[in-house]
C-alpha cells in the first residue's frame, strides 16, 4: 500500500512539475504582431559613449548602428522584449510604443548650433547600407508596413528632433522602407493649395489622419507648430519651420491619399 501511495505522489509531483496540459484544437483568428512599428533615432553620442548610455543607462534600444567604417550592428536587446527607447510617445492612436516598436539607434552627433545657426551631421554611406538590411530584415519577419517605419521626431513631436533632416527617408521609401509622396503628385496639389490655403484645422485634421498626434484646436498653436514641423522635416527636410504653407499641404494631402 505504501509503495502505491508512493507512486501515485509521484505521479502527481510529474504532473505539476511539467505544467498544465492545453488543448490548441481551436485557435483563435483576433491577433496581430506584438510589434508593429520600428522607430530611428540617433544617439547624440559617441560610439563608446552611445554603448554605455543603452547597455548601463536609463535607456536602451533593439539595435545600435555603429559609425565605424562597417556600421556595425549592435544587437542589445532581444526582440521579444521591450526596449526603452521610445519614451513619452504616440503614433496612429497607439501611446507608450516601446511596448509595440523596435528601436534602432544610429551613432550620430545629431547638431550643433554656431552663431551662424544649427548645423547638422550627416550619416554615413556605410551606416545607411547597414539600417537598409537592417529594416530588411525587421520588417520581413514582424510584417511591418512600410507607414510603420517612423522617427522618434514623429511619435513625440514636442520633445524630440531625431533623426533629423538628414535622416535619408525617401532613399528608405525608394527601397521599399517608409512612404514618399510623387512629386507630380505633389507639384499639382501645390499649385491648388497656393490658389487658397487650407486652414489651421485642416492641417491638424491631416495630420492626426496619417499618424501625428495633433491638437484640433483650429489655432495655430504651439503643439500644433511642433508636430508640423517634425512632419515636414521628415518630408520636406529643406524647411521644417512649423509654417503652413501650399507645398506641405500638398505633401499632406498626397500621403493622406494614398495610404
Amino acid at each position: 500500500m505504501k509503495v502505491l501511495v508512493l507512486a501515485l505522489s509521484l505521479l502527481l509531483l510529474a504532473g505539476c512539475a511539467s505544467g498544465p496540459r492545453f488543448d490548441t484544437s481551436h485557435p483563435s483568428v483576433n491577433f496581430d504582431e506584438r510589434v508593429q512599428f520600428v522607430v530611428v533615432h540617433y544617439t547624440s553620442a559617441s560610439m563608446e559613449r552611445s554603448l554605455q548610455l543603452l547597455t548601463h543607462g536609463q535607456v536602451s534600444s533593439h539595435y545600435l548602428i555603429g559609425d565605424d567604417k562597417a556600421a556595425t550592428i549592435y544587437k542589445l536587446v532581444d526582440e521579444q522584449y521591450r526596449a526603452w527607447h521610445a519614451g513619452e510617445s504616440q503614433w496612429q492612436g497607439r501611446t507608450w510604443l516601446n511596448s509595440s516598436s523596435i528601436g534602432i539607434e544610429i551613432v550620430n552627433p545629431g547638431f550643433r548650433d554656431l552663431p551662424t545657426g544649427r548645423v547638422w551631421y550627416p550619416y554615413s554611406e556605410a551606416q545607411v547600407q547597414s539600417l537598409i538590411v537592417l529594416l530588411k530584415d525587421i520588417s520581413k519577419r514582424n510584417n511591418i508596413a512600410p507607414q510603420h517605419i517612423i522617427g522618434h521626431s514623429d511619435i513625440a513631436p514636442l520633445r524630440k528632433l531625431d533623426p533629423g533632416p538628414l535622416f535619408p527617408w525617401k532613399r528608405l521609401a525608394e527601397a521599399g522602407l517608409g512612404r514618399w509622396p510623387n512629386a507630380q503628385a505633389v507639384a499639382r496639389q501645390q499649385a491648388f493649395f497656393a490658389a487658397q490655403l487650407p486652414s489651421i484645422a485642416w492641417f491638424q485634421q491631416g495630420l492626426a489622419r496619417l499618424g501625428y498626434e495633433t491638437p484640433q484646436t483650429g489655432e495655430l498653436d504651439v503643439a500644433t507648430r511642433h508636430v508640423l514641423a517634425a512632419f515636414q522635416m521628415h518630408y520636406r527636410p529643406s524647411r521644417f519651420d512649423g509654417q503652413p504653407d501650399a507645398e506641405s499641404a500638398a505633401i499632406l494631402q498626397v500621403l493622406n491619399q494614398t495610404k
